[in-house]
């Protein structure tokens, strides 16, 4: 295995932030460099084992999907090679792990669409027959497929917080006022952004899906993030179809009445569960074999549903 990268440390740039996984530094006044660590968060901590391969992992399938699905929606690469931007010293820390993007304006909401009945959706199912204030037919068993997509947006949480469910009219509210400023002279409201959000982000998801069931991958649901330029033209930013932004189930293995195995942290999380530890930082440090077979799984992800070796 690679040397893991738990945090970069580009001297050559200047540092905006660090999110749960990605480090963000300014190039210029119209592009950041995005380096995609080995960082893993479960239950909104940060865990002090980093997963060697995961940020070549999550880089490499986002540019797939990226490219794979540019025509539904603009994008925020630039092709620029990360290596050219930073000093010689530095290269090994971004190589295959980090993306040169255009410095857009983010939609102050996560772009969520569900295909299955899972997670946080069952359990709002159980108790409402909705997610997210959709009405759903009654009678669904856990990890059954939906009649149709949906939309269920939320809202971005700092690090370390929990995102938090919002009806598709609380998302429209929210953009409308956060950005504001942002879309003077654009002709357009956030109200009419979240549309398009909500537009584009099925039809993201439901080709994605369509291609990963011919490579024997379910993708349950899925998280977007978008973003917008001067004009206030949408763009797709962040991730996309990744183990860490999707719920990958392989088909094989798939059962309705079932919470079924997925190509994910759910290792992380299963292990993390037989712990006396109260899911609040610092997190717990992770055995050798934990951390190897989920690194194994994030590979695995990658290569089943591309047929290309990582």
């Amino acid at each position: 295995m690679t040397t893991p990268l738990f945090e970069s440390t580009l001297r050559s740039l200047t540092l905006l932030g660090r999110g749960k996984v990605r480090d963000i530094y300014a190039i210029d006044a119209d592009k950041l460099l995005i380096v995609t660590s080995d960082r893993l968060s479960a239950f909104d901590v940060i865990l002090p084992d980093p997963i060697p391969r995961k940020g070549e992992v999550l880089t490499a399938m986002a540019n797939f999907w990226f490219a794979k699905l540019g025509h539904i929606v603009p994008n925020q690469l630039t092709g620029i090679a990360p290596e050219s931007v930073v000093a010689a010293d530095e290269q090994d820390q971004v190589r295959g792990r980090a993306l040169v993007v255009k410095r857009l304006t983010p939609l102050p909401i996560e772009a969520v669409v569900r295909g299955y009945v899972i997670g946080s959706g069952w359990k709002d199912y159980q108790d409402t027959g909705a997610i997210c204030g959709i009405q759903l037919p009654a009678g669904l068993q856990q990890a059954q497929k939906l009649p149709a997509p949906i939309f269920t947006p939320a809202s971005k949480a700092e690090v370390g917080d929990h995102d938090e469910n919002i009806s598709f009219e609380q998302a429209q509210a929210r953009t409308d006022a956060v950005l504001a400023e942002a879309l003077k002279g654009t002709g357009k409201t956030g109200a009419q952004l979240v549309a398009e959000a909500r537009d584009a982000a099925i039809a993201l998801y439901t080709e994605a899906a369509d291609f990963a069931a011919t490579r024997g991958i379910i993708i349950a649901d899925t998280k977007f993030e978008f973003g917008i330029d001067a004009a206030g033209t949408l763009h797709l930013i962040d991730e996309a179809l990744t183990p860490d932004s999707s719920r990958f189930w392989p088909a094989d293995s798939y059962a309705v009445g079932i919470s079924p195995p997925s190509y994910d942290k759910q290792y992380v999380r299963d292990y993390l569960e037989t712990l006396d530890w109260g899911k609040k930082a610092p997190g717990p440090k992770l055995p050798a074999d934990v951390i190897e077979r989920t690194a194994a799984k994030y590979v695995e992800a990658y290569e089943r549903l591309t047929g290309q070796t990582l």
